[in-house]
């Protein structure tokens, strides 16, 4: 007799039947990174013009785009460029694409670059607040939640002002599909813009 542990549904034994759900799962992350290689050229050719602005090593390694099966039990898709990691500096600009939920775009600094930025991104957030903060303690979270990102008020300005590191995202509906690549662009210019001093 099967253990109830491995028994189907029937809606599981449906899909498990259903090739073609998996084809189109395929297709479309192939479609997220087609997008996303779209954005590595504009951002590349953006850089050009933007190094003087910044410090030189965010610039360095080429954008990369990974993919992965396992956020919070659902496919993922994440471009990151500029992107720089070494022990507890991270300047990153991160574009990313969550299964079943929305498209992102988040600035992540720590280190001495959420240091460096600290005042002139809690000043131009206190004018701009249409960007989400990270409240979060765990600086590798992506989600939306209410425990993860809330909108700028005079709390979580302060809170920003004293953190190891700054994140702020904003994010669209996977309905936006068409409007997807508008949205990156426009958003990686004013993330870019933010920062300038």
């Amino acid at each position: 007799m099967t253990n109830a542990n491995v028994k189907l549904s029937e809606s599981e034994l449906l899909l498990v039947c259903d090739e073609q759900f998996i084809l189109t799962k395929n297709n479309i992350i192939n479609k997220v990174y087609l997008l996303f290689g779209m954005l590595s050229d504009v951002f590349l050719n953006k850089a050009k013009t933007d190094q003087r602005f910044f410090p030189e090593e965010i610039f360095k390694a080429s954008p990369k785009i990974y993919k992965g099966e396992n956020y919070k039990s659902l496919p993922y898709v994440m471009l990151d460029y500029p992107r720089y990691f070494v022990k507890d500096d991270a300047f990153s600009i991160r574009c990313f694409f969550w299964w079943g939920n929305f498209f992102s775009i988040t600035l992540h600094l720590s280190g001495k670059y959420a240091e460096t930025y600290n005042e002139i991104l809690f000043q131009r957030l206190s004018e701009n607040n249409s960007w989400y903060i990270c409240i979060n303690e765990d600086q590798w979270q992506h989600h939306f939640d209410q425990d993860n990102y809330t909108m700028p008020n005079k709390e979580s300005l302060m809170q920003l002002q004293n953190r190891k590191f700054q994140k702020i995202a904003k994010k669209i509906p996977l309905q936006q599909w068409e409007d997807a690549y508008e949205f990156f662009i426009h958003h990686y210019e004013e993330l870019l813009e933010l920062l300038r001093k």
